[in-house]
Order: structure tokens, then C-alpha cells, then sequence
């Protein structure tokens, strides 16, 4: 009788399983029968369709169905519905609704006073952190059955020094590259600082997602093998016969083995524990890693990334995030990309923050497992992707998180891929409830090119929505702010500011850089940038343009923010537009009979007319003549919605006609390529049609272009005409006049000519809050310009207050000696405080003195510290300070820029500020004071 109720049981749930299959596999397929007649042996991946993501919801809904927790190896383990029908069988009771919380486990936070900031390698960082604390806990692993191991900074160089010593024993010499193919584990952080501690230079690549894909996996993998030149493979036991089959594809690749194996090789020397000691010294210099992205297939490019990048890239992070030992770090993210391995392994590491990590596949099994740790531990920091706050909105139920307390998380960074406005807003709308709080929310931006990270935001902001004018975005790249009525808004999230030591520009397609809110290639420069890709010196000298290196991306800047648009190579220009492709593949994907996510946009350049096609590329099942031309026409119907212009061609292909990277992104490109060679798609139209697409989809947007740059070109050189006109008279006029305040006469009369003959508006507030009598004048320094626009502005009477180092120039020196200029010294201390006194007496004696307390400016955007020169000056003279703010001249003439561009600037006075006493706590409180109301007005970030 047991025997037949447990095979009756069997049968109910093999029935459920097979349903639930089905039902899954006609939603995600709705045109492919296969679902609808699987059996328990149909394969889920090439007979039903089920990609990583399917199987996370199958396997989600089987759970719910049957009311178990399954094991999270099912989802790289199961091939078929049986093998889901065994595991169910063999699984557990979930964790019910109003199960308690996990027991709270405050993770060590005992405040380092220091970190390793003398360190040059990251072996010396590790080096460091044991002398310093050799017990502290470095890492907490969750396991998949929720146990937690423990790692100390001690057991990680004991475990990497036994790893060191076993590629030292069979023979790796320094400088060879060591492929790393393990998941997530103890096994993989003794192995990425065993290659270090070996003299190696790791090559982190990506696990197979199940057992079965190794072979398919490894092959994939051999062209990446064989950039890197890898001497030697790092992998777990399962993968260990195929990836022996790849000596016959990668020269070089001498030896495959796994960590127990290395380890049971080692053999110390005699009176040597295994530990820090390097087969040769390593230099901040020497690389430290090879960093390859997960679509590199025909063409790697490994990046090259330094011990002194990586080291000044953590710091640079640190800084911006405001890091400290007291803080906890949780991540799933995957140790093989550069978020995970760097930001938070790495950066944690670092800090001497406690990181507590689990594998990939717990988080995309139990997306709630994420939540818990970060409750259980009290963690500050954590991030992920944009698809992994996704999958928390779609896989976490109510019940998973009852209970759990959100509000220690600080920071949820949020990058690697595009950052959607409508999933951080509906992810702080629903998980507010549990104690997250919006402006935990980070959105930022990185790229393995920079290490990792290259703008962050500041600390406690709420995440910043941009919604710009669709028309002259799309037309002319101008990102003007929508009203709150525009329904037809494009909407841009802010990813922060340039990293502390990190600068960003915009530029155009002449190389010049552009202008507040216009669109353009973003290009950067650092500490952390890389030298180049790792044997291929044709990418490596397509990455620079002048010292600076190209991220391939689309960008505009506002407020000091980088607001990312696209990718240089995905944008079509098609009848005078910006066409940006997932917006419209996204579209095209809901399309009834296009299978989701299955779509690539992408232009491609007729050889017979020489002009860019706006194609699209839509999977479907469909083959019946009237369905297929239902999709032809929903498909233009919602392209012409988007973008307001039909597309050249649009092909239905056959599954798996749109090529994708391993982590699921589509690759144009790539379906591109095919496409042109005629492998896939319909016959090229007719030459007459060609020919005709030739001005609406080609000249005509590259004449605008071209005029465009033209136009600032043309407006550069008049501009430079009308300076050169008016400076030599100007200046003559100016050494020969008797009155300081006739000379300031002609040039405010000069200065207001050259602002209005340029067309440059110009708008004053609060000029009312100017005192009549004695005060000093403090203005933020952003350009050349500054100096001019306040001379146009300012009434009266005034001195500027200049660095000594113009006194000894012959120009410069007679000009401002007319004017009644001011000299303070910069660099002598005891010179610049005479003078400051002296300055004092000169504001007591009734003159206004205008300082730009900054000392100089940048190109980098932002407000830089103050020196106290103008405000001692003030309080021992006890005259007010009245804080000006200018704005728009950075961005008309930036610092290194030759080129002035068309813009508006503002100048707003600030109310005057009175002294509080003669001594340097009221001098310290005025400048704070001024600075803090510049910095209230100027759009700018803060530098200090």
C-alpha cells in the first residue's frame, strides 16, 4: 500500500511538473508546439526553449506549485522535466509565511584607524591586513545550505601561499598568465592571490552555467585562452578531462588541474612557510590581472589592468563611497566579472570591510537569500546589475522577506549594464516598507577600462531621473529638460561624478568637447585607466584619441552628473535621427509572436549607396503568409511611434537567429555581420530604392552633422575676431589712462560689447545685495571668461585681487597696475599672511577687493576648496563678504579648450555676509559660509 501512494504521489507531481513546463514553456514560446507536447524527457534548453532566466521561473513556480525548496544546483543540473521530477521528490519544506527572521549576526566592526595606503601590489595589501590582524574576518561564505564559512586575512594567504607554492612546483615562471574557471568558493580567492603570490597574472573567465555546457563552454573559450597565452588552468574537477582536449586548440596551455591538486603538490622550502613571498619582486606597475568581457569571442580583448590601477581605482572608490572598516559588504555577484572581483571583493578587502559572499546561483535561485544576508549582517553595501533589482521585484514574494530589516544598506550601487529609471523607481516604492530608503539607491558607471568604476554618486542622494525633449535629442542631440506634461519624454538616470582623481569630458565627432547637456562620445583619463589590451595592439590604438582614452560610450553631462545615452556603435543615424536600438527592441519584443528579448536593431551601410539602413531583426515562430505580415506591420507601426520613420528592412528570422553574449545581452553587431554576408534577412531592395533612401536616411543627417561642426567652428573663430579686436586698444587705452576707474570704464564697456556681439545672454541676479561701501567679493573660477563677465557686471569701483606671479609679467603686469590689482603670494606662508593684512587695510581704507578664493581652475566641473587669504583680509578689516556665483562659463570656455562654444551665463549675488569677530574662527566661518552659498548656486559638484 506505501509503495502504490508513493507511486501515486509520483504520478500527481510528475503531472504538476509536466503542466507547469508546458504552461511556462507556451508563455515564453507561444507559437512553438514542442511545449505543448513535452514529456518528462524533452530537454528544456534545445527541445523547449528554456533559457537561465526561464528555468529561475520555472523552478519558481514548481516550488510554489508543490510547496518545496529545491536545491539551487537544479538549476545547473537539470536537463530535463524528470530530473526536476527526482528533485522534488528529495526536497524540502520551505521557509512558511511568518517563518521569524534570521537571527541577527553583527559582523565585526571594530574601527580601523588606517589603511594600507603605502602599499603598491596587492600582495602588499594582504601583507599588510595580516601583520595588522591576521584573525579578523576577511569573508563570510554562504553556502548553499545557508551554513557560513569563515575566512580570515591569515587563512586566505595560507590557503593562496599553498596554491602559490603548487604552480611554483610545476614550474610557472613570472609573468604567465593562469586562467581561472571556478565558481564561486574558497577555492577561487586562495586561487586568484595563490597566482599573484606565484608571480602569475590571473585571467579570470566564466564557469559553464551547467555541467553538460563544458565542452560547448571550453571551446568558446579557446580563442580567449589562447590571447591571454595561458600557461596554466585553474578549474574545478568535473571540467578538468574536457578542458584537457583544449591543449590541441591553445599553444601554451601546459598544464590543467584543480586547487586540491595544487595543494597537495606544495612542497615548502625548507625553514619557508607557504605565504607572501613572491618567485620575484612584484612592482605596482607589473600587471596584475587580464580582464576579458563576456562577449569576447572573435577578436578578445583582455584589458590590462595594473597593481597601481586596480589600487588606485579601490581608493578612488572608497573615497567616493565614504568606505570604512565599520561597514559590511554583501555580494552575489560573480567573482569573474570586475564588479564582483573589484568592487567587492578586492575593495572590501582593501578597507578591511567583512564580505559576505554567495554564489551567483543562490541569488538568481533565491533572490530573497540576498536580502537575508544583508538583514542577518547589518550590511551597509551592496550592488548588482539592473537585471538583479529586476529579478527582485519579479521572484520576491511578500512572504519571502517577512520580517527583514532593509535599513542598514547605505549604498545598493547599481551598474554594468544600462540603469532603468522604472526599475529603481518601482524597487524603492515596494521595498520601502522594509526599511530601504530611496536615496540608498546609487546608480553608477564603470568599465573594465577603468578598472571598474569611473562615477559615483555622492552618499545619501536619491537617485536623479532626467526627462529631456524627445525632438531635439533625437535630431540634435541637445538633452533640453521636458515639462512636467510631456508625456513623450526621454528619461536619462544620473551615474554620478567623475571619481576623485578621474575626469570625464564629452566631445563631439571633431574632438572638441561639448557643451552642457549636448550629447557626445564620452572619453576619460586616470589612474585607474588602463594601458591597453593584452596582445592586440590594433584595439589598444583605436582606445586613445590625445591622452584620452575612448569608452565607446554615449554621454551628456549636467550639474557635474554623467547622464549615459548609448553606445557609440549601437546609436543608427537613420533620416536625420538618433536612433537608440533597445528602446525600439523593446517595443518590437512585446509584440505577440516575437519572442521577447530576441529582437536586434541595428544599421547597416548599403555598399551600393553608402548610406546607413535602420534594419530590425525580430525572432519568430510564425511561417503562415498572413501572420507574418501582421508582424511586418506591428513592427512598423511601432517604430514609427519611437522614432518617427519606418525602417529600411525588417526580417523575421527563425530561434536564435539574434546572436547574444554568455550573460544574455544581444549582440548587434555581431547579427549585423550576418545580416550583410546574407546568411540571414531578405534580398537587398532594388537600386532605385536604394538610391532614394540616399538623402532621407544618408546626406542629409551627415550634412547636418557636418554643418553643425562647421557652425562652432565658424562661431570659434569669430569670437577669437572679436577678442583680438577689441584687446589691443583695450589695452592701450588702459596703460595710458591716470584713473584706475577710467580704465575699469573702457573695459566693462569692452566687455559688455564682446558678451553682446558674441550673442552670449547674459543674466544678473541679486545684484541689489551689493553693499555701497567696503566689502570683499568672492566668485567661484571656472574659465578665462570670469574675470571679463564680472568686469561687465559689477558697478563701481573695484580691485581684483590676482597671484603674485602675474606681477612679473610684462603684459599682465601693466595692465593690472593700471587697473589697481592686488597681489597675494600662494606659496610663501609667511608672504601670503603679510599680504593678506596688508589687504585688510587696503579693504578698511574703503575699496572692494574681488578674490577668487579657489586659487585656479580646471576642466574638471565642480567647486574647489577655498583659501582663507579673502576672508582673514575681511574679518580683520571687519568689512561683509558678498558671495558671487557664476555660471556657464566652463562650459563656453573650458581649461585646455581653445575653442569657445555658444552659451548662457549667470551671475547671482549673494546676500552680504558679516564678519562674527577679527580672529580665524570668524574667518573660517565666512568662508564656509560664502562657500557653502556659491556651492548653492553654481550646478556644480563638491570638490573639496
Amino acid at each position: 500500500m506505501a509503495s502504490e501512494r508513493q507511486e501515486q504521489g509520483t504520478e500527481q507531481t510528475a503531472e504538476v511538473i509536466l503542466q507547469l513546463v508546458q504552461r511556462l514553456g507556451t508563455e515564453l514560446h507561444p507559437t512553438r508546439t514542442a511545449a505543448a507536447t513535452a514529456t518528462l524527457d524533452s530537454l528544456l534548453d534545445r527541445e523547449l526553449g528554456f533559457d537561465s532566466l526561464g528555468r529561475v521561473e520555472l523552478l519558481a513556480r514548481i516550488e510554489r506549485a508543490l510547496d518545496i525548496s529545491l536545491p539551487e544546483q537544479v538549476l545547473a543540473t537539470a536537463e530535463t522535466p524528470r530530473d526536476l521530477l527526482r528533485a522534488a521528490q528529495q526536497a524540502v519544506a520551505p521557509v512558511g509565511p511568518g517563518a521569524p527572521s534570521p537571527a541577527l549576526k553583527p559582523a565585526l566592526r571594530e574601527e580601523i584607524g588606517e589603511t594600507p595606503d603605502d602599499a603598491g601590489t596587492l600582495i602588499e595589501v594582504l601583507d599588510w591586513h595580516v601583520r595588522a590582524h591576521p584573525a579578523r574576518p576577511h569573508i563570510y561564505l554562504i553556502t548553499e545550505t545557508g551554513a557560513e564559512e569563515e575566512i580570515s586575512y591569515a587563512a586566505l594567504q595560507q590557503g593562496a601561499g599553498a596554491v602559490a607554492a603548487g604552480l611554483r612546483e610545476r614550474d610557472l615562471r613570472p609573468g604567465q598568465t593562469v586562467a581561472i574557471m571556478l565558481p564561486t568558493g574558497r577555492d577561487y580567492f586562495h586561487s586568484f592571490y595563490g597566482v599573484l603570490l606565484a608571480g602569475g597574472i590571473p585571467v579570470p573567465i566564466y564557469p559553464p552555467m551547467r555541467v553538460s555546457q563544458i565542452e560547448e563552454h571550453l571551446r568558446r573559450h579557446a580563442r580567449i585562452l589562447a590571447n591571454a597565452g595561458a600557461a596554466f588552468l585553474i578549474t574545478f574537477a568535473e571540467a578538468k578531462p574536457v578542458a584537457r582536449l583544449l591543449r590541441l586548440q591553445v599553444e601554451g596551455l601546459r598544464t590543467v588541474v584543480n586547487v586540491a591538486e595544487l595543494a597537495v603538490a606544495a612542497t615548502p622550502v625548507s625553514g619557508l612557510k607557504p605565504g607572501p613571498t613572491t618567485a620575484s619582486p612584484v612592482q605596482p606597475q607589473d600587471i596584475a590581472m587580464l580582464q576579458y568581457t563576456s562577449g569576447s569571442t572573435g577578436n578578445p580583448k583582455g584589458v590590462i589592468l595594473t597593481h597601481a590601477n586596480l589600487l588606485a581605482n579601490i581608493r578612488a572608490m572608497g573615497a567616493a563611497a565614504q568606505a570604512r572598516s565599520t561597514d559590511v559588504f554583501v555580494s552575489w555577484m560573480p567573482l569573474y566579472h570586475d564588479m564582483g572581483l573589484i568592487g567587492a571583493w578586492l575593495g572590501s578587502l582593501y578597507h578591511a570591510i567583512p564580505l559576505v559572499v554567495m554564489s551567483p546561483l543562490t541569488f538568481l535561485t533565491r533572490p530573497e537569500r540576498w536580502f537575508r544576508a544583508i538583514h542577518r549582517h547589518r550590511a551597509t553595501l551592496s550592488g548588482a546589475p539592473n537585471f538583479g533589482y529586476e529579478l527582485c521585484l519579479r521572484r520576491i514574494q511578500d512572504r519571502d522577506i517577512e520580517g527583514l530589516d532593509l535599513s542598514s544598506w547605505r549604498m545598493a550601487f547599481n551598474g554594468a549594464e544600462p540603469v532603468s529609471p522604472d526599475t529603481i523607481t518601482r524597487f524603492c516604492e515596494r521595498f520601502a516598507r522594509y526599511g530601504f530608503r530611496q536615496e540608498t539607491m546609487a546608480p553608477v558607471y564603470g568599465l573594465a577600462e577603468s578598472s571598474v568604476g569611473l562615477a559615483f554618486p555622492p552618499p545619501g542622494r536619491a537617485p536623479i531621473i532626467d526627462r529631456v525633449r524627445r525632438e531635439p535629442f533625437m535630431r540634435e542631440g541637445r538633452a533640453l529638460p521636458a515639462g512636467a506634461d510631456d508625456t513623450n519624454a526621454l528619461r536619462f538616470v544620473a551615474c554620478g561624478r567623475p571619481l576623485p582623481g578621474h575626469q570625464i569630458r564629452v566631445i563631439d565627432g571633431t574632438g572638441h568637447e561639448v557643451a552642457e547637456r549636448e550629447e557626445g562620445r564620452l572619453e576619460f583619463q586616470g589612474p585607474s585607466v588602463t594601458s591597453g589590451y593584452f596582445r592586440n595592439p590594433e584595439q589598444t590604438q583605436r582606445l586613445f584619441h590625445d591622452g584620452w582614452l575612448d569608452s565607446g560610450d554615449l554621454a551628456y553631462m549636467a550639474g557635474g552628473d554623467v547622464y549615459l545615452t548609448g553606445r557609440v556603435k549601437d546609436v543608427i543615424i537613420h533620416a536625420g535621427r538618433n536612433i537608440y536600438p533597445h528602446e525600439l527592441e523593446e517595443a518590437v519584443g512585446n509584440i505577440a509572436g516575437i519572442r521577447k528579448g530576441c529582437v536586434a536593431v541595428f544599421g547597416s551601410t548599403d555598399p551600393a549607396s553608402a548610406t546607413e539602413k535602420l534594419v530590425v531583426l525580430a525572432e519568430t515562430r510564425e511561417t503562415g503568409e498572413a501572420e507574418r505580415e501582421r508582424l511586418h506591420e506591428s513592427i512598423n507601426a511601432a517604430a514609427m511611434d519611437l522614432t518617427g520613420t519606418l525602417p529600411d528592412d525588417v526580417v523575421l528570422a527563425p530561434p536564435h537567429a539574434v546572436l547574444k553574449t554568455s550573460s544574455g545581452k544581444v549582440r548587434r553587431a555581431a547579427s549585423r555581420e550576418l545580416y550583410e554576408r546574407g546568411v540571414i534577412g531578405t534580398p537587398s531592395p532594388a537600386p532605385w530604392r536604394q538610391y532614394a533612401h540616399l538623402l532621407r536616411a544618408g546626406v542629409l543627417p551627415q550634412l547636418r552633422r557636418t554643418l553643425r561642426a562647421l557652425g562652432a567652428l565658424l562661431y570659434a573663430v569669430y569670437a577669437w575676431t572679436l577678442f583680438w579686436l577689441l584687446a589691443p586698444p583695450v589695452w592701450i587705452a588702459v596703460a595710458l589712462l591716470p584713473r584706475p576707474s577710467w580704465s575699469l570704464g573702457v573695459i566693462r564697456a569692452a566687455a559688455r560689447w564682446l558678451q553682446r556681439l558674441s550673442g552670449t545672454p547674459l543674466r544678473m541676479e541679486g545684484i541689489e545685495n551689493l553693499p555701497r561701501g567696503p566689502c570683499v567679493i568672492v566668485a567661484n573660477h571656472a574659465s578665462y571668461l570670469d574675470g571679463i563677465i564680472l568686469t561687465a557686471v559689477l558697478p563701481g569701483t573695484f580691485s581684483f585681487v590676482a597671484k603674485r606671479e602675474f606681477a612679473a609679467h610684462p603684459v599682465a603686469r601693466v595692465f593690472l597696475r593700471h587697473i589697481g590689482a592686488e597681489y597675494v603670494e600662494r606659496f610663501d606662508l609667511a608672504r601670503g599672511a603679510e599680504d593678506a593684512r596688508l589687504l585688510a587695510r587696503t579693504a578698511q581704507r574703503g575699496q572692494r577687493l574681488v578674490f577668487f578664493p579657489e586659487g585656479t581652475f580646471t576642466r574638471s566641473t565642480g567647486l574647489l576648496p577655498f583659501h582663507l587669504g579673502a576672508f582673514i583680509a575681511a574679518a580683520e578689516a571687519g568689512v561683509p563678504v558678498v558671495p558671487v556665483t557664476i555660471r556657464g562659463t566652463r562650459s563656453i570656455l573650458r581649461d585646455g579648450q581653445w575653442l569657445p562654444r555658444r552659451g548662457t551665463i549667470g551671475v547671482t549675488v549673494g546676500p552680504a555676509l558679516q564678519p562674527e569677530g577679527s580672529d580665524w574662527p570668524a574667518a573660517v566661518a565666512l568662508r564656509d559660509a560664502a562657500r557653502a552659498e556659491i556651492l548653492r548656486h553654481c550646478g556644480e559638484p563638491d570638490l573639496a
